[in-house]
C-alpha cells in the first residue's frame, strides 16, 4: 500500500468500557478531520460526563507524523495519553481521536495498571468498528457557470471526489477533496470543460 496515497481510520465512532478493581475506563474513538472537531468531541463528553475523575485523550491527524496531541489529564506522567496513542499508532491509523473517560473506584492501579487499563480500554474500541482505508485527498475549489453543474458533478461522481461546500448562485463554487490517486484524471477531465476555474485550497 503506498503510504501517500491512502490512510487508515475508523468509519464511525465507537464505545467500549474496561473495568480494573472498580474502577471504570469508557474509551470513546471518533473519526475527526481537524482539531476543532477533537474540541467539539472532547467539550461533549466532559459535560456527559461532569463527574468523571479524568477524560485522558490522544488523536493523530494527517499523514506527517508531526500533527498529534496527549493527555493524561491528571494521571500519572504517561499513563494515558500515552498508552493510548500507541494503540492507535499500532493500527497505523490517522484522523482519529480517543478519549478515555475515568470514573475512579477507589483503589489506585498503579502505574502498569494504568498503562494497561487505557491500553486495553482504547484497543476495545477499535475491535467494534470497522477501520476503513481512505484516500488522501487534495482541496481545490471549482468555480464555474451555473449551467455546466451537470457535468461539473458527474466527473466528481466517477472519480469519487468528496465535496465539502457548495455554493450556487450565478456562478456556482464548489470545495472538494479529490483523491490523490486519480488527480490527474480530474484535473484533466475538468480541463477539457474549459469553462470552468479550478484552483488549489
Amino acid at each position: 500500500m503506498n503510504s501517500d496515497l491512502y490512510y487508515y481510520t475508523i468509519e464511525k465512532p465507537s464505545v467500549a468500557e474496561f473495568k480494573d478493581k472498580g474502577s471504570r475506563f469508557l474509551a470513546y474513538a471518533f473519526p475527526i478531520s481537524n482539531v476543532e472537531d477533537f474540541k467539539k468531541h472532547l467539550q461533549e463528553l466532559k459535560k456527559e460526563h461532569p463527574k468523571a475523575v479524568h477524560h485522558c485523550f490522544a488523536y493523530r491527524l494527517g499523514l506527517d507524523g508531526n500533527n498529534f496531541r496527549v493527555s493524561d489529564d491528571g494521571e500519572p506522567n504517561g499513563t494515558a495519553g500515552k498508552p493510548i496513542l500507541n494503540v492507535i499508532d499500532s493500527k497505523q491509523m490517522t484522523n482519529v481521536l480517543v478519549v478515555v473517560v475515568r470514573y475512579f473506584g477507589g483503589t489506585l492501579l498503579g502505574v502498569p495498571g494504568l498503562i494497561n487499563a487505557y491500553k486495553s480500554a482504547t484497543a476495545m474500541a477499535f475491535q467494534v468498528v470497522p477501520i476503513i482505508q481512505k484516500s488522501v485527498e487534495i482541496n481545490y475549489e471549482l468555480q464555474f457557470d451555473y449551467t455546466r453543474m451537470n457535468d461539473v458533478m458527474v466527473i466528481l461522481k466517477q472519480c469519487n471526489c468528496n465535496i465539502i461546500k457548495q455554493e450556487n448562485q450565478l456562478f456556482s463554487i464548489v470545495q472538494m477533496g479529490v483523491p490523490k490517486v486519480r488527480l490527474e484524471e480530474v484535473l484533466s477531465k475538468l480541463k477539457d470543460l474549459h469553462t470552468v476555474d479550478v484552483k488549489r485550497c
